[in-house]
């Protein structure tokens, strides 16, 4: 295999919801009540029950120099377009060589955190099912096969959230984005019989439950002293602790066809919590009354809970100890994280020592078996490659953009940025968002 043959399909990408997004979708009795954008103080800023969100271009910096990093976007203009146009976005992941693309949200939160905090719990769900019908029709529908349609449910109601799932699985939506863990927003815990109808309707409509970093569980900065390169490290690795809760969870039991993703988990870490967590059922299950059918919690997570990579070398030359079944690529675009315009670049160089079927099982394969995605029906196998992909993007300007404006926090480049520093920046955003 060569680098133009690898076939690429990224499960954590963001999009920032385009203004007027939720504009036809509502139900007519909550006209004028949708979410939408405002300029508060210089600021583009989403506006839902009386409440603005904040930096609504928060970290979504991709094509600007690495310098211009941080939290500088201030509005739409000050983005890379590819960010909320669906157009440009397929031509920046034809740039990037990727074929398809799970898009989480922004503005909602990345499971939808901010509609589940209204009192108005009818004018909330009309907001997560206008939200999902603009992403399944106006977003992922404007470019057939090129993403996989990704759902919000409702936290308050078990029954409401299965209807959901039901309700859009009926259109060929197969993947939901949900907390790593809800009990820390004040809602019942994945143990909590409150989910059942929700586990019951995603296996039985084959729909991949999604938990991405930071919708549960949050990478606590270590003082405000101490430089965010810190924070930024630990941030993948802090899904471990809910990792480890789900694999305990008694929905796999009930449920063999049910599955999760640690959504921009990276997956050099998981060898040793699976064999931590091996140890402590071979020493405590006697006294702790767990039960695993015989089976070694290692073998529930390489079974039913999928993980994903950006760079991980060490995972790469790990897959055994993983497995190889349930790993999947990502990009993050358009977060700092992400690797794009070279991210099959980056790849290439990662998975020297792989075999043609590991290499196509981890970019590929994995994904389209456990989401439902077709897309070699709708483009042709030989139009989804690195190759094939760059021959239609070779308008795309990928040099770094200069001048986009925003922020422009200064800096001094004798000194760290601490946490201290981003705590700042984001009060004094709340600060300036308030309505």
């Amino acid at each position: 295999m060569k680098l133009e043959d690898v076939i690429l399909v990224s499960v954590d990408d963001h999009v920032i919801e385009p203004r007027g997004a939720f504009d036809r979708h509502m139900p007519e009795k909550y006209k004028g009540h949708q979410p939408k954008v405002e300029n508060l103080k210089g600021r583009d800023v989403w506006v839902f029950d009386g409440e603005a969100t904040g930096y609504m271009g928060l970290n979504s910096v991709v094509g600007r120099p690495k310098e211009e990093y941080g939290m500088e976007p201030l509005g739409y203009e000050q983005m890379r377009q590819g960010t909320w146009d669906v157009k440009a976005r397929v031509d920046d992941m034809n740039a990037n060589g990727v074929l398809g693309s799970v898009c989480f949200p922004t503005f909602p939160g990345f499971a939808g955190q901010r509609f589940q905090m209204s009192k108005d719990k009818k004018l909330s769900l009309a907001a997560i099912q206008a939200y999902n019908d603009w992403h399944l029709h106006d977003w992922s529908n404007a470019a057939p096969g090129r993403f996989i349609p990704l759902m919000l449910i409702p936290w308050w109601d078990g029954k409401a959230a299965a209807d959901e799932v039901v309700r859009m699985a009926r259109q060929g939506v197969h993947a939901v984005s949900f907390s790593d863990n809800p009990a820390l927003h004040g809602y019942p815990s994945i143990h909590d019989p409150h989910w059942e109808p929700f586990w019951k309707a995603c296996s039985d409509n084959k729909v991949m439950i999604c938990c991405h970093i930071g919708t549960g569980v949050k990478p606590e900065h270590a003082s405000d002293l101490s430089p965010i390169d810190a924070w930024i490290t630990s941030m993948p690795m802090s899904i471990s602790n809910s990792a480890a809760d789900w694999l305990w969870a008694p929905m796999w039991k009930k449920y063999p066809d049910l599955r999760m993703t640690l959504s921009e988990s990276g997956i050099g870490w998981i060898p040793y919590l699976l064999e931590r967590a091996d140890f402590t059922h071979r020493h405590h299950h006697a006294w702790t009354n767990s039960n695993f059918n015989g089976l070694k919690p290692s073998d529930v997570f390489r079974k039913h809970i999928m993980s994903c990579f950006i760079e991980d070398e060490f995972g790469l030359k790990n897959l055994d100890a993983i497995g190889e079944d349930m790993v999947a690529f990502e990009t993050d675009y358009p977060h700092s994280d992400c690797t794009w315009p070279e991210s099959a670049e980056t790849f290439w160089s990662q998975c020297q020592g792989l075999t043609d079927e590991q290499i196509n099982k981890i970019t590929h394969l994995n994904v389209m078996r456990e989401y439902s995605y077709d897309p070699f029906s709708i483009l042709g196998r030989e139009n989804c490659t690195v190759g094939a992909l760059r021959k239609l993007a070779e308008h795309v300007d990928t040099s770094p953009a200069l001048g986009m404006g925003g922020a422009a926090p200064k800096r001094d480049p004798s000194k760290p940025v601490t946490s201290g520093d981003i705590n700042r920046m984001f009060s004094e955003a709340d600060a300036n968002t308030a309505l």
